[in-house]
């Protein structure tokens, strides 16, 4: 059976994580994801990563995977007539680019849908096309902030720390694929053209924020940063046990709580008015943190897990990533799957396609190509039929 996306071709333009993320999504899912590179700039996402084998770093290897690669100058009148041809060939232009430049190359929305009127073009940006903020760059750390969400992280009374991930744009991109995936839907229902789908990076932040917002506008009410546990949610919090290893307990649901004071050998805890219903233990989350604290503290980790699963408490550990890749649960699921790293000539694990479907599912095919233009010869003889001499003149002109 082949993958929910075969037949979907996507042009990928722009650089770094929020637009290359989304196009890693779709691929995975069989999208013929062709990822253009301009031929003296490629993308910086393939010298990212904290760790790095003979000068090669891994984030491009996952974040590239399942995508073929070409060069192309869209800045130059030859360029975009190659790109527009490929546009006529595709389904979905993917960029993420600051608002505007593709108008100011000759490539803008109303040329693209002149070309391939049923195409669909996602655009990725700091803060969306239109707006006081729109032409202002932008980045995750700063959408995080400016979307709310990084105020909610951390202690009281502490600088907001971040997450050591670039959550606005992994974000942006999962909206970004909703939207295209979405996109494509209506064009197939309405048998009608293709639409713009703007996806903005602090907005995406700005769509995790729950009930803050409501909160605010009907009461006032500004939430806070929780530190390692939530305001009025409890129990659910970090736990140090008796080997110095950290668990979560989440137990804030009133049936999971009464099984959470059985395994402690405290039923009455269930029925006493301070912590009987969610309400009341959220008024006294520091008392019963105490309590289960001070219970957590004289058992080991990992007897302590066996014994809250067994009463069907909900209990994880606080995995580093050594842990994670040693999970029999990500294991079975093939949650890290094995990439064929050609610039180290070797494999490495990255993270499995999510989320997992039974009739068609996607796959890990390769990882990110190392070269810039590795499939040029691939995609402009076999896809636009150009010559070979013509490619290499192409290449001499650096066009492509």
């Amino acid at each position: 059976m082949n993958p929910a996306l075969d037949g979907v071709r996507v042009l990928e333009l722009g650089t770094l994580i929020a637009g290359p993320f989304c196009g890693r999504l779709l691929a995975d899912q069989g999208a013929d994801v062709i990822k253009i590179e301009a031929p003296d700039r490629p993308d910086p996402l393939r010298d990212w990563g904290q760790a790095e084998v003979d000068g090669h770093h891994f984030f491009w290897t996952v974040h590239a995977r399942n995508k073929r690669c070409i060069t192309l100058d869209l800045r130059s009148e030859r360029g975009r007539e190659l790109f527009l041809d490929l546009v006529g060939t595709a389904d979905v232009v993917l960029e993420s680019f600051r608002p505007g430049t593709l108008e100011r190359w000759g490539i803008g929305p109303d040329v693209l849908s002149a070309r391939n009127p049923r195409i669909v073009l996602a655009r990725v940006s700091g803060y969306g096309q239109t707006g006081p903020h729109s032409r202002r760059p932008g980045y995750a750390s700063v959408a995080e902030a400016v979307g709310g969400m990084r105020h909610l992280n951390g202690f009281p009374d502490e600088p907001p720390p971040r997450a050591a991930l670039s959550l606005g744009d992994s974000l942006a991109g999962m909206f970004a694929a909703q939207g295209v995936l979405t996109a494509l839907f209506a064009r197939e229902r309405d048998g009608g053209p293709g639409q713009v789908v703007d996806v903005s990076l602090a907005e995406s932040c700005l769509a995790m924020l729950e009930s803050t917002i409501p909160d605010y506008s009907a009461t006032g009410h500004v939430r806070g940063p929780g530190g390692t546990r939530l305001e009025g949610l409890a129990p659910s919090n970090l736990y140090r046990c008796a080997d110095d290893r950290w668990l979560i307990i989440a137990a804030n649901q009133d049936t999971v709580f009464a099984r959470l004071c059985t395994a402690m050998e405290q039923p009455e805890l269930a029925t006493d008015p301070r912590f009987a219903t969610h309400t009341a233990r959220g008024r006294n989350q520091d008392e019963i943190d105490a309590i289960v604290g001070d219970w957590a503290a004289g058992h080991d980790a990992d007897a302590l897990t066996a014994l809250l699963e067994a009463a069907g408490v909900v209990v994880g550990p606080v995995n580093t990533v050594a842990d994670v890749v040693l999970d029999p649960q990500f294991l079975a699921r093939d949650m890290l799957v094995p990439h064929h790293d050609e610039a180290i000539g070797r494999d490495v694990l990255g993270p499995g396609v999510v989320p997992r479907l039974d009739r068609t599912p996607g796959s890990v095919r390769w990882a990110g190509p190392p070269r810039p233009g590795t499939h040029n010869t691939e995609v402009y003889t076999g896809l636009l039929g150009l010559g070979e001499d013509e490619l290499k003149q192409l290449g001499a002109d650096r066009i492509v």
